[in-house]
């Protein structure tokens, strides 16, 4: 996208940067200044990229970076461990952990403790027998014994031989069953992997049990089950079960102390190496390359070095200071003689080329941040400063800028290898390329998702060369996906602000200022219906010209709609605007009237800075006129001045500038064009083609074209679309037998000339003045040719009416506002 260039207009109260951003008049002090300040700003961001990433000291391990071969052995000069990753130690030790069986002490007081509940709940039936009322006597020390029985349960433990064979089978089965172990299901078993739980003696003899072995409290239950005599019926079986559960006392009990403490040993007891290098080993290998494991050594061997004292402390190394400085400028140097040479408008810009600085300060910075950190390199925010230079200049610039970030990147000592410049390079030119015109927010997911896809193959064509694994892979993906997201994100939400620092507008915001209830549209729409209907159409005009030679069409269009809006200040002033009647401009002086025609422009301007429109659509207000003659006014005066008084041409010409782009240029040519159309009679393709080479050559001699950067070539392809575009609206249209009285009623008379199309005066408002009157181009007092020719395009002069003898037929009509041949007349207007 190029963005369209501001005013060369000066402010009064020029700024610093504005005028950094001159053109410098002469060598001293200006040149120096200009080409200075920038050297200046070259400098500085080398000392501050410098300062992100302070080199290594001592020695340097350069030659055997990730990805590269090595050209020679590196021999450990000392012996080291190579530490594990703390996700995999903690994952190792997890491991060793839960390897350890959990650890049961055998409780042999247990049998006899649940033996003696036992009895004593048998002792407490037996009391309860005792008593006046046994049953609620029962009922009720049972419940103090925390066992809730039924009547019919109750029943059975009141008869005396229920109880003897209930105390035999408990008493059998607690001494059978609980010494060879039951288990405490009620602890926290882990047995682990090994399936095995350790139980440990009185004595303290240790013996390792699988955990399906052990017996449960429910296996206890069914041995014990097996002590009643088989003809017990149930409510019997019942109460026995239930007297079990009650008084249960396991004799295998869960020793959590001494489990968490073999546990830990097992943990200690990880190694937190992976591997041990011996003195003497050979690190690498000469014609090897350097893998993800290989790098590594190389860090521990240098850091193990350092610990020792063996590599050279001895502060900062000035040396290689200076050197990273001078390399960070070759770097930035090579960018920087790309703009003088092939950018010379990024140059000339000093607040283009700070925000350029800034930006590759911000990517910079963030990169020794993530140096500093040891964070993955993927989060390198290159996409946010891609994706920024695209839209604001154009793809090409973001991609070279790219190109030399991941340069300058890759020469950090952080950062060398290719899994940190190649993923840099790729996603910022997938960034870069990404965008053409950005119109709405949607198209930022586009991006994202371009960028998410150049960091996807790049980063599993890297994964593949230096044998990562798929883990490795995918978290390298992820952290550049989230990075490629919220980078997107953010270039598009600072895009506002860097427009506002640059001044440059994108289409974006030319887009917001399209919109038509804007309220300098919608005032311009009431108050000068007939300016906004030209408005319209020659937008249409303008935007087909402009994207025919690759210009602006966006911004041509844009900028029409702003172009006339001064006439709202004196609508009725503008013949587009005067339904009828007489016309303002015939009481008044014609000094009087060209003030007030002109007064258009800076009224315009006036109210385009109140409403804060960017600079560039201001340039269309005054540039469409350029500095063209309203000559019907000046020839007036010219009659009307008396003997020996002098006239000041400058009072009938626009102020100016010409058409500094060449946006603004084909706004000017197509405007006269549209007026001088819709005067033409009978506009025919020919006449159309012959009606255009004369305004175009008119706009050429009088040098209006002058400042404008567009060729003689791009003028032919402006004039082939004006000829397509007006050659589809003035096509021809059946004459309908039912609407023909009205077609031919008032103008069959030949000695008529046709009135202007509907809608006119759209463009140039050209119209005739009535019959036998018609506006005449030029300076002077140049009249039309009488039959069959076309008036030649003089300037931006105002009509200038003169009677005329007879028919004209294939005459144009003159200027309005002042343009050539088609201009938009102020003080035309039809009787």
């Amino acid at each position: 996208m190029t963005p369209a260039s501001s005013s060369a207009r000066g402010d009064a109260r020029e700024t610093p940067l504005a005028r950094l951003s001159r053109p410098p008049a002469n060598r001293w002090p200006d040149g120096v200044l200009h080409h200075g300040s920038r050297v200046l700003l070259w400098i500085l961001v080398a000392v501050a990229v410098t300062s992100f990433f302070p080199g290594a000291r001592g020695l340097r391990f350069s030659p055997y970076q990730l990805g590269v071969v090595a050209s020679e052995d590196l021999i450990a000069e000392v012996t080291f461990g190579v530490p594990k990753d703390m996700e995999e130690l903690d994952r190792e030790r997890a491991a060793a952990a839960a390897a350890v069986p959990p650890t049961f002490r055998f409780d042999a007081g247990a049998a006899e403790r649940m033996s003696q509940a036992l009895d004593g709940l048998f002792e407490t039936a037996a009391t309860a027998e005792r008593e006046s009322q046994p049953d609620q006597a029962m009922e009720r020390l049972l419940s103090e014994r925390g066992l809730v029985l039924t009547s019919a349960q109750r029943g059975i433990l009141r008869d005396a031989g229920a109880r003897a064979v209930l105390a035999n089978a408990s008493r059998r089965a607690v001494a059978d069953l609980l010494p060879e172990g039951v288990l405490d299901e009620a602890a926290p078993i882990e047995p682990g992997p090994t399936g095995r739980i350790l139980i440990v003696a009185e004595d303290g003899s240790e013996r390792f049990v699988a955990l399906d072995d052990a017996r449960t409290t429910r296996e206890f239950y069914e041995g014990a089950a097996q002590e009643l005599p088989r003809d017990a019926g149930s409510e019997l079986n019942e109460v026995y079960r239930l007297a079990l559960i009650r008084y249960i006392e396991p004799s295998l009990r869960f020793d959590a102390e001494a489990t968490g403490q073999d546990r830990d040993a097992s943990r200690r007891a990880v190694p937190v190496n992976k591997a041990t290098v011996l003195q003497g080993e050979a690190i690498v290998r000469a014609n090897q390359q350097v893998g993800e494991a290989e790098a590594e050594r190389i860090r521990v061997y240098e850091e193990a070095l350092r610990a020792q004292g063996r590599l050279e402390e001895g502060g900062l190394d000035i040396g290689s200071l200076v050197a990273a400085m001078a390399l960070n400028i070759l770097v930035l140097g090579v960018f920087g003689g790309l703009l003088v040479l092939y950018r010379p408008d990024v140059y000339g810009n000093f607040r283009w080329l700070l925000l350029l600085a800034i930006l590759i300060l911000a990517f910079t910075g963030a990169g020794g941040v993530i140096a500093r950190n040891e964070l993955a390199p993927e989060l390198l925010p290159i996409a946010f400063v891609s994706l920024a230079t695209a839209v604001l200049w154009d793809g090409r610039l973001a991609l070279i800028l790219a190109a030399t970030l991941a340069a300058l990147v890759g020469t950090q000592p952080p950062f060398y290898g290719m899994n940190v410049w190649l993923p840099v390079f790729v996603a910022g030119s997938a960034a870069a390329l990404s965008v053409r015109a950005v119109r709405s927010r949607a198209q930022t997911w586009i991006f994202i998702a371009i960028i998410v896809g150049a960091y996807l193959a790049v980063l599993a064509s890297i994964g593949v060369v230096l044998q990562r694994n798929l883990a490795q892979i995918m978290e390298s993906f992820a952290w550049a996906g989230g990075n490629a997201v919220v980078s997107a994100i953010l270039a598009m939400g600072f895009l506002p602000v860097f427009e506002w620092f640059t001044r440059i507008t994108t289409d974006q915001t030319l887009l917001e200022w399209a919109d038509p209830n804007r309220p300098l549209l919608k005032r311009l729409s009431m108050e000068a219906p007939g300016t906004y209907a030209h408005t319209i159409n020659l937008a249409n005009l303008s935007e087909a010209a402009a994207n025919a030679i690759g210009a602006n069409g966006l911004l041509c269009r844009v900028g029409v709609y702003y172009h006339d809006v001064g006439k709202v200040a004196k609508p009725h002033y503008f013949i587009e605007n005067q339904p009828s009647g007489r016309n303002p401009h015939d009481k008044l002086k014609p000094a009087t009237s060209a003030a007030i025609v002109k007064e258009h422009v800076s009224e315009g301007i006036r109210l385009a800075k109140e409403a804060h429109l960017p600079e560039v659509l201001v340039d269309f207000i005054p540039e469409h006129h350029g500095t063209q003659e309203i000559s019907f006014f000046y020839e007036r005066a010219r009659a009307e001045l008396e003997k020996g008084e002098e006239l000041d041409p400058e009072q009938y010409r626009y102020p100016g500038p010409r058409p500094q782009s060449r946006e603004t240029a084909i706004v000017m040519l197509a405007d006269s064009v549209e007026s001088a159309a819709r005067a033409l009679h009978d506009p025919t393709r020919e006449r159309l083609r012959d009606l255009m080479d004369s305004i175009v050559e008119d706009k050429i001699q009088q040098g209006q074209l002058d400042e404008a950067p567009m060729t003689l070539r791009e003028l032919g392809i402006i004039r082939e679309q004006f000829l397509k575009v007006l050659a589809g609206v003035y096509h021809t249209r059946i004459d309908y037998p039912q609407t023909r009285h009205l077609t031919e009623s008032h103008y069959s008379d030949p000695a008529r000339t046709p009135p202007p199309a509907f809608g006119a005066p759209a463009f140039g408002e050209g119209t005739t003045e009535g019959p036998g009157r018609h506006r005449s181009e030029g300076a002077g007092s140049r009249r039309f040719p009488r039959r069959g020719s076309l008036a030649p395009a003089l300037g931006e002069g105002e009509p200038a009416l003169f009677p005329v003898e007879g028919p004209l037929e294939g005459t144009v009509g003159g200027p309005v506002d002042g343009k050539a041949i088609g201009g938009v007349d102020p003080g035309d207007t039809r009787d």
